[in-house]
């Protein structure tokens, strides 16, 4: 497969991870938009937000709640962060693997502007 983020997850390219258990891991983003940018991916391939089943549900509560463990390690919490997930084309995904973007460090002002 020609994923990245599943290249990512193997260990076949080099990332800053900053939480990995069995089924998820978060790296820090190569092209951050914050001060904290993180990626919050499945281990599992998900190609988009429409690909996710009931099966991954569990899987994706599992994702958020990495994602307020990673914000408060990161000391986001309490100033506040963003969860962010682009699904397809018009949204701006780019890579087509599930990714939730962890966003914070600074004011982030209106989601659209």
């Amino acid at each position: 497969m020609d994923c990245i983020f599943c290249k990512i997850v193997e260990g076949s390219i080099p990332s800053t991870k900053v939480f990995e258990n069995d089924r998820i891991v978060a790296f820090n983003d190569i092209q951050p938009a914050a001060p904290v940018h993180v990626l919050i991916i499945p281990k599992k391939h998900i190609p988009t937000m429409n690909d996710v089943t009931e099966e991954d549900d569990a899987l994706m509560a599992e994702i958020f709640a990495a994602g307020r463990q990673i914000a408060k390690e990161l000391g986001v919490d309490e100033s506040g962060y963003r969860l962010v997930n682009n699904c397809n084309p018009d949204s701006g995904q780019l890579v087509y693997h599930l990714h939730i973007h962890l966003l914070g460090g600074k004011p982030l002002g209106p989601l659209i502007g």
